[in-house]
């Protein structure tokens, strides 16, 4: 039978957190984080700063009245285009994307044009849209009339929007993600004894919200019993305003974290590209073989990067980070590194198969014992939630089998090669896409996949079979397989023993594998009562392998932040 639909969640992004363009990638890694946790999306979003505000003022400049009934049409283009750019950022890291624009949404809202109020929806085009799609992006603000006119929810209605979404779907509670830490029993910026709201009832934060939530929203969520999640982006802390109201405390000072990155390349570059724009985060050091070459950090200078390389793994260790990012190529060297971090307490988030696979129970018994915590979600699918799935499916009971394509380099150029691209064309385009390392040995011959394999089996049994029992099908450029191969990982339980593969299969393909595309990954767990559990998505390329990293990362900080307030 299969697994039940992933519940959803409403998330909120205002103009605070979408500022620009340029913080639409940001906005992705929020959604892709809840997406990793077995949740779809409906994301709402404001448009960029000032926006708004322009699209009013060029409306206004025409001479037209406050009441004009084509004016709202104009201003909600500048919620739409924020949900285009927020849904080409998911598609990026490899979230399953898509965007529905105001009338395509189906709210119904009547009253001022301008200050219309929701007494409607039709979820029909949303609903279809998360059966297809894990983050279906909506503009806010704007809804429909009962005769088909576009109208606007007033002043901060991205609020009102997400919340009355949220009540119709039948969810108990809805994220606002904004730039504030909180509600406050008192204005913060000039009190400094002013305490913060862990839980306020809904009247208390009218009464002290200041603006933090549109009041029509909180109306709405009194009216439908609807928890609201105010959380602040910076520090990940959450005002919950619902029925109850807990007595203010002084906020805890917030200190950027300490990271430092193991490794320069595709995804070590990708996530230091990221991590050096992100004010919550302080970069310690860079650990890499060559100080002298030229890194590709895209954003970044090399005055800014130079001072942050080291060629030693204790050099990384003295620059005291609180977590340690490990991209490095090599199996030997990432070892180490995993090993040297977390004997001195540092928690770490790996992206190297070869480097976690060699001893996964070992480096989880070290980390206990030192009090610190190893993440190796990156190290297999890319940006595609695989641990996370197969973890979802043994909390649900025992599993029987898995199969899953693993290898993103593989299967870019097992696509190019069945339209006609010579071996060395694919293999060339594999690396100009940043797929395929300078050295593809390991992709090629079924290393990589071996050692994802072996790193899934320990995740579905706690156990791993050892690499000599593993077979496995080399692409090569003599031999080259049919149309429509895909590089097919298997591995099951017989009679107590670990049965595993690595094969270039071109017969009998599950439809979830045939109908990948170029460098995409899935999984198929399948439990011992029959529920099947799948995953598929972009699994290869900088930008999705470094999303992967960066929620690992995430759940690290969000580990040390309750370790920190217990």
């Amino acid at each position: 039978m299969p697994a039940k639909p992933a519940p959803v969640v409403v998330m909120k992004f205002g103009s605070s957190v979408l500022v620009s363009p340029a913080d639409a990638p940001k906005v992705a890694s929020d959604i892709y984080a809840e997406v990793r946790r077995g949740r779809r999306v409906v994301a709402v979003v404001s448009a960029f700063a000032g926006e708004t505000d322009r699209l009013l003022s060029e409306a206004r400049a025409l001479g037209l009245l406050h009441d004009n009934s084509i004016l709202p049409s104009y201003v909600v283009q500048g919620e739409e285009r924020s949900a285009a750019m927020v849904a080409l950022a998911c598609d990026r890291v490899g979230l399953g994307a898509c965007t529905l624009t105001v009338r395509e949404l189906g709210l119904i809202a009547e009253g001022d044009s301008e200050h219309a109020k929701p007494i409607g929806f039709d979820p029909a085009a949303l609903e279809r849209a998360l059966d297809q799609h894990e983050v279906v992006v909506v503009p806010g603000y704007g809804a429909l009339s009962p005769e088909g006119k576009v109208v606007l929810l007033g002043r901060g209605g991205s609020d009102l929007t997400a919340l009355f979404l949220a009540a119709e779907l039948g969810l108990p509670s809805v994220q606002l993600v904004k730039d504030v830490d909180g509600l406050y029993d008192r204005d913060p910026n000039t009190d400094i004894d002013a305490r913060r709201y862990d839980q306020a009832s809904w009247s208390e934060a009218k009464a002290l919200g200041g603006g933090l939530v549109q009041p029509d929203a909180l109306d709405l969520a009194e009216t439908r019993k609807l928890n609201v999640e105010v959380r602040n982006y910076l520090d990940g802390h959450r005002t919950v305003v619902g029925a109850v109201t807990t007595p203010p405390r002084l906020a805890e000072p917030h200190r950027p974290l300490r990271v430092a990155v193991a490794g320069c390349g595709v995804v070590g570059g990708g996530a230091l590209a990221r991590l050096l724009e992100d004010p919550r985060i302080d970069v310690v050091g860079v650990l890499v073989r060559n100080p002298a070459k030229p890194r590709d950090v895209p954003g970044a200078s090399p005055r800014q990067i130079r001072p942050l390389l080291v060629s030693e793994p204790e050099a990384l260790m003295a620059r005291d980070p609180d977590i340690v990012l490990e991209a490095l190529s090599e199996a030997d060297a990432g070892h180490a590194v995993i090993r040297a971090a977390l004997e001195r307490g540092i928690d770490v988030a790996s992206a190297n198969k070869q480097a976690v696979s060699r001893d996964p129970a070992g480096l989880l018994a070290l980390a206990e014992t030192s009090g610190a915590k190893l993440l190796w979600s990156a190290s297999v699918g890319g940006g595609v939630p695989m641990v996370e799935t197969l973890r979802a499916a043994r909390t649900e009971g025992p599993v029987a089998a898995f199969e899953a394509v693993l290898n993103g380099t593989v299967n870019f150029m097992l696509a190019r090669l069945g339209s006609g691209a010579s071996f060395d064309q694919a293999l060339a385009e594999a690396r100009t896409a940043g797929f395929a390392e300078e050295d593809p040995s390991a992709d090629l011959e079924g290393l990589d996949a071996l050692a994802k394999v072996r790193l899934l089996a320990f995740e579905a049994f706690g156990v791993m079979p050892e690499d000599a029992e593993i077979p496995r099908d080399v692409l090569r450029a003599d031999a080259l397989p049919p149309a429509g191969t895909r590089q097919i990982c298997r591995c099951e339980l017989k009679d107590g023993k670990l049965v595993a593969s690595v094969r270039l299969v071109s017969n009998d393909l599950d439809p979830l594998f045939a109908g990948l595309k170029g460098e995409e990954n899935a999984l198929k767990v399948i439990a011992e009562d029959g529920s099947v559990y799948r995953c598929r998505g972009r699994g290869a390329g900088r930008w999705a392998t470094a999303e992967s990293l960066l929620a690992d990362l995430s759940d690290l900080a969000a580990r040390r932040l309750a370790l920190q307030a217990a």
